[in-house]
């Protein structure tokens, strides 16, 4: 059937009433026509919408104004966002998005994820900086390697998947602890927790801790490993470090110019190849 056309106090391409083409840049849809499933697109621009507006959330005549929907549909929409956890309702009656929702990505973001998410990001910093990398994680008071990429040239380190080192005396940890805002004094208690297995100076700790709080990457020279040294970098979401990636290299390779230049290439290479929703520290190409 052929459909009706439009009514002359419609302008030609205009939307109806319900139809979302009045939706803002950052929640509207590409440019290559209607969603195929109107009624889960509305539920995603909903989703979008309130991501921005945080835990203030935004009233049903908000949102609506915001789509460009009516607040019956809307309404209809927010019920069932409701009822799978996507969205909850506050006691001032604004929507804020839901633990559904915002357990999305910590699921995909997951330790189990990491390394599948940023192995061809380590193999490409392996092979431009031509030197081991190791992602890691924070687990209590120690960093846990979740992957790690050796490079052509062979490297004697004792390190391997799964292996836990702890945290204090190690750049990965440095820079997990320093994009966590660890405080001196919970510090000292990693210092601590670790003081049985080896030997750690909690002001040296604390001072590269800070350092790395600034400068956006940490160090750490032969205090994990007798002539080892690393370089590393937190990947950060939302400001705060989920992991950390590692340049690992012979102490006598490392010198202040080469660690530079890890530096540089750690900051030149991952960028572009990190998930959706990771980042690096701002000012760690300077």
């Amino acid at each position: 059937m052929t459909p009706p056309p439009p009514s002359p106090a419609q302008p030609r391409g205009a939307a109806a009433p319900d139809t979302p083409a009045d939706v803002p840049a950052a929640t509207r849809p590409g440019p290559t026509g209607s969603s195929p499933v109107e009624a889960v697109d509305r539920a995603l621009l909903v989703l979008q919408a309130l991501a921005p507006a945080g835990p203030r959330g935004l009233a049903l005549a908000e949102l609506a104004g915001t789509l460009g929907l009516s607040k019956a549909t809307v309404h209809r929409v927010l019920a069932a966002l409701r009822f799978r956890g996507f969205v909850v309702q506050d006691a001032r009656g604004a929507y804020v998005l839901g633990p559904a929702a915002t357990r999305l990505a910590d699921d995909f973001l997951g330790e189990e994820n990491l390394p599948v998410l940023l192995h061809p990001a380590l193999v490409a910093l392996s092979a431009a900086a031509d030197e081991l990398v190791h992602l890691g994680v924070l687990d209590g008071s120690h960093v846990v390697y979740l992957d790690k990429v050796e490079p052509a040239r062979a490297l004697r380190v004792w390190s391997a998947v799964g292996r836990r080192v702890p945290a204090v005396t190690t750049a990965l940890g440095r820079a997990l602890l320093a994009w966590r805002g660890t405080g001196r004094q919970a510090l000292e208690g990693y210092v601590q927790a670790v003081a049985g297995e080896q030997a750690a100076d909690a002001a040296r700790a604390w001072d590269a801790v800070e350092r790395a709080r600034e400068q956006g990457w940490a160090t750490e020279v032969e205090e994990n490993e007798a002539g080892i040294s690393c370089v590393a970098v937190p990947l950060l979401r939302s400001g705060a470090a989920v992991a950390a990636v590692s340049v690992t290299a012979p102490a006598e390779r490392m010198t202040p110019d080469r660690v530079d230049a890890l530096r540089r290439t750690v900051a030149e290479v991952l960028p572009p190849l990190l998930p959706a929703g990771l980042a690096l520290p701002e000012g760690v190409d300077r």
